[in-house]
């Protein structure tokens, strides 16, 4: 998705279309450079991050999942990059949800507060709500200390093979503290249709150039 689109930008040029052009070569700010590791086998999101490691190294790094779109200001990811030069420590993005929603996310247990944070006393897949430690779910934004791979490379697979990230997190907690912050946003469940639907609506609003005729026209449809 953001590679050069050398076909898209020689016919877009050849058409005149100055504005589009513009619009497709700046995706990406000229100072990001993209690296693209392929994952051989959906084997987890655990797996996914493992993946990552010839590249990131010994380094601490961000994991974002693109179906949690979270809109907020300052952006989230700066938020907790901004938290983790202080703390230099992991950390995990939480938000409260609905207890019969847990099945749905890795629920952290809390612990001790640290003025907007806390720490993480344990961590686990997509608990039944009945066996949830809390109702703090990490929706799709990470922090990691490299540690994480050394977990990674030494949790057992679970159900389908899988390698999952909340297992590794389990275990990074045996010898290093990890954080969830519950950062400042509105996100948008994108994995589910309404939320796709609802994050399209949010941001269409925002837009500078269809906000104020998409207001209108969701006007005219409230008003059937």
């Amino acid at each position: 998705h953001f590679d050069r689109a050398f076909e898209v930008e020689t016919e877009l040029a050849a058409r005149g279309k100055a504005e589009m052009l513009k619009a497709v070569r700046e995706i990406l700010p000229a100072s990001i450079k993209c690296i693209y590791v392929r994952q051989p086998q959906a084997l987890g999101l655990g797996h996914a991050v493992l993946c990552a490691l010839p590249v990131v190294g010994d380094q601490p790094f961000a994991v974002i999942l693109a179906d949690d779109l979270i809109h907020g200001r300052p952006p989230v990811m700066k938020q907790m990059v901004d938290l983790y030069a202080k703390q230099q420590c992991s950390l995990l993005g939480v938000q409260r949800v609905a207890r019969a929603e847990t099945r749905q996310y890795g629920i952290i247990a809390p612990g001790t507060r640290r003025g907007a944070v806390h720490e993480v006393k344990s961590i686990v897949e997509k608990p039944l709500p009945s066996k949830a430690p809390s109702t703090l779910g990490v929706v799709g934004r990470y922090v990691l200390t490299p540690r994480i791979f050394h977990h990674l490379q030494r949790v057992k697979p679970g159900a389908g093979g899988e390698i999952q990230l909340t297992d590794a997190i389990a275990s990074l907690l045996k010898e290093e503290t990890v954080l969830a912050y519950p950062f400042a946003g509105v996100r948008y469940d994108c994995g589910s249709k309404l939320g796709y639907l609802k994050a399209n609506v949010a941001f269409g609003l925002r837009h500078p150039e269809i906000g104020r005729g998409l207001a209108a026209h969701l006007k005219t449809l409230q008003r059937k």
